[in-house]
């Protein structure tokens, strides 16, 4: 793309950002007071504040993650809108309106006031910062990724204007002054998502359209219209450098500049006992010359293959002992899978069988490539089904935005409208992923489906310049996104560092002013943080991130805010060791999930175990409660001598006065 076809989307991107920036800049004469800075005077209207929320909310996962795992791995990935939804009638009936009925500031100054321990706060802190910087890595990847799309300008440079913008305007306005802008950014947001697929689906054809043609093709799997380039990425980039190719037809890639092969496997993990792959699976053509075969199992690390020439990729049938591999009556087959060691350039020929691409059948129905990766998709999907709703209701930046309503009954009011608005937006991810698998399937090959709904747009060449005003719209649309969100998360961070931790643990009796100049260098601090580890994400998919920490906060503070609203027999002790039994584990668990697939941990984990720690929500949620509880009974002294008052603060009408704020200054 050259920079005069990227000049309109650029257009798009600079007028969301100054839009940001502007109402950052008028809603700062209206945050005057730390109240305004940490929960905007608690005084935002029911639909203003569902607005913010649902903007807030509606990230990087959101805008383009969810259209892309649902270009890549189809009928599973239905599950991250249904589960993000789902998670709000938790808040709805369990939560929203005790959390505003007592009043704090910040999650942290609930889990102290709740248990009288300013030590338990500290506990709920990390937690605050630990989810918070999880969620940030997708945003930052969202905004790399788009800006490389449309000015072809490093992956870094997005996230630096991202990260800068949003930065500027927490440290300016806090609470109150991201209010506006986010609710703003979720209209946008809806009208980005919206517009442009109603445009292309009167070209394409709609959702309907579009399934029925993959549905009448079960075994079939994407491919070219014509001749088409695609872009490979290196190790450095992993598991992003893969490419797993199609065991039915023979595919062929013409590599003009050469590439060099890292490791060769194969496409679809080995049954025990079955054959390595067979001599002859990969050849290195020149025009119709076969240069050179592989051996069985595959070339060794480092293969090159010369400029100019192709790799032609042969599928073969599996085999255990020579004799055909056969399961639940049907004939396996396998295809290489390779990995690039640094970044190259393809050329598929018309016709061609995209990689990455799972069959229209499996791609169709469940406990597909999504869920079915290590061999136990319903497994998988009762854990991510469980992350989704319960990490919806533990997640700190959206539970902050409850203190900022007037009482519990317009919390609750709220939460009901978010329902009803982010139920809007999520109508429209599913239509761009089925869409983007039809017409443009090269995304398969390089491993770009998150980048669907910017790219489909410019596959209008009968009208560039539509397709360029539509992309732009989906990339204000998706520069909203990553905003809005970030934005949350930087407010819920700088409150934690300025509010609990400055101002009630390091200096107690600090001053509103000096609490306000807290948050604001913490928010500069959390800001250039957030950018420095949206380096390390290139390679992960948004949404798969966005799950992990959905993942890490129903495991911690999901179990503390259910359980401490609810049961008046909860105790520090219990809250404390269930929140860091449950929490810690998830996400060491995920954190070696990642360093498996950066490839940085070589270990072998039996594939159970390993759906388990890539989606730990159904062993994390149930042991961080029942830590909670049977800690709890075992400290039974321990419960608040006026628990009996405080069970009423939570939950007794507003009408009796007896909710009031935890902090009142």
């Amino acid at each position: 793309m050259t920079e005069g076809i990227a000049a309109i989307p650029l257009t798009f991107v600079i007028l969301i950002i100054v839009a940001t920036i502007a109402l950052g800049v008028y809603a700062t004469n209206k945050s005057k007071s730390a109240s305004d800075f940490f929960v905007a005077g608690r005084s935002v209207s029911v639909f203003w504040n569902a607005s913010a929320i649902s903007g807030e909310y509606l990230s990087a996962a959101s805008f383009m993650g969810i259209a892309g795992l649902l270009m890549k791995n189809g009928y599973d990935a239905l599950w991250y809108p249904v589960g993000y939804a789902t998670g709000y009638l938790l808040l709805l009936l369990f939560i929203a309106g005790p959390l505003r009925r007592f009043g704090a500031y910040t999650i942290p100054d609930f889990a102290e006031g709740r248990f009288d321990s300013p030590a338990f706060r500290k506990i709920a802190v990390i937690f605050v910062l630990f989810i918070g910087f999880f969620y940030t890595m997708p945003q930052m990847k969202g905004a790399g990724l788009t800006m490389s799309l449309i000015l072809n300008w490093p992956y870094w440079v997005g996230i630096a204007v991202v990260g800068s913008v949003i930065t500027f305007n927490v440290a300016l306005g806090g609470m109150k002054g991201i209010t506006f802008v986010q609710a703003f950014q979720y209209w946008a947001k809806v009208f980005a998502i919206s517009v442009p697929i109603f445009v292309l689906m009167s070209v394409y054809g709609g959702y309907s359209t579009n399934l029925a043609a993959i549905l009448e093709a079960p075994k079939g799997v994407p491919r070219l219209g014509s001749e088409t380039k695609a872009a490979f990425k290196g190790k450095a980039n992993a598991p992003a450098n893969a490419v797993a190719f199609s065991s039915g037809p023979v595919t062929r890639v013409t590599f003009p500049t050469g590439a060099t092969l890292d490791k060769i496997s194969t496409a679809r993990k080995l049954e025990p006992g079955e054959d390595v792959m067979p001599a002859g699976a990969l050849s290195v053509m020149k025009g119709s010359l076969t240069v050179e075969s592989s051996p069985a199992g595959g070339w060794p690390h480092g293969f090159i293959v010369p400029a100019g020439a192709a790799l032609v990729v042969h599928p073969y049938p599996a085999t255990r002992g020579g004799q055909p591999l056969i399961k639940a009556g049907n004939a396996l087959r396998n295809a290489p899978k390779i990995e690039f060691l640094n970044e190259t350039t393809g050329i598929f020929t018309a016709g061609t069988a995209l990689p990455n691409a799972a069959s229209n059948k499996k791609w169709s129905e469940p406990f597909g490539t999504l869920t079915g990766g290590y061999g136990h998709p319903l497994l998988y999907t009762y854990s991510l089904i469980l992350a989704l709703v319960c990490g919806t209701a533990g997640l700190p930046h959206i539970l902050v935005r409850f203190y900022t309503n007037p009482d519990g009954r317009s919390a609750k009011r709220t939460t009901l409208w978010v329902m009803v608005l982010i139920g809007i937006f999520y109508f429209f991810p599913s239509i761009w992923g089925t869409i983007g698998r039809n017409v443009m399937p090269i995304l398969y090959a390089n491993n770009l489906t998150d980048s669907v709904v910017i790219k489909l747009p410019m596959q209008l060449t009968q009208n560039r310049l539509l397709g360029q005003i539509l992309s732009g719209i989906t990339s204000a649309g998706a520069f909203a996104a990553f905003m809005s969100t970030f934005s949350g998360l930087l407010v819920s961070m700088s409150g934690a560092l300025a509010h609990d931790i400055y101002g009630r643990m390091l200096r107690p009796y600090a001053t509103a002013k000096d609490r306000m100049t807290a948050f604001k260098v913490a928010a500069v601090v959390f800001g250039i943080v957030s950018m420095l580890l949206g380096l390390l994400v290139q390679s992960f998919d948004i949404a798969k991130m966005v799950g992990w920490a959905f993942a890490i906060a129903a495991a911690s503070y999901f179990p503390l805010l259910l359980l401490g609203a609810w049961w008046r027999g909860l105790t520090k002790h219990g809250a404390a060791v269930g929140m860091l039994t449950g929490g810690l584990l998830s996400l060491g668990a995920i954190i070696c999930s990642m360093a498996l697939d950066k490839k940085l941990l070589l270990w072998e984990v039996n594939p159970q175990i390993r759906t388990l720690m890539e989606q730990p929500a159904i062993w994390g949620v149930p042991l961080s409660i029942a830590v909670m509880v049977i800690v709890s009974l075992m400290t039974v002294k321990h419960v608040p001598k006026d628990i009996a008052t405080k069970m009423l603060r939570l939950h007794a009408p507003e009408e009796l006065g007896l909710s009031k704020n935890y902090i009142e200054h």
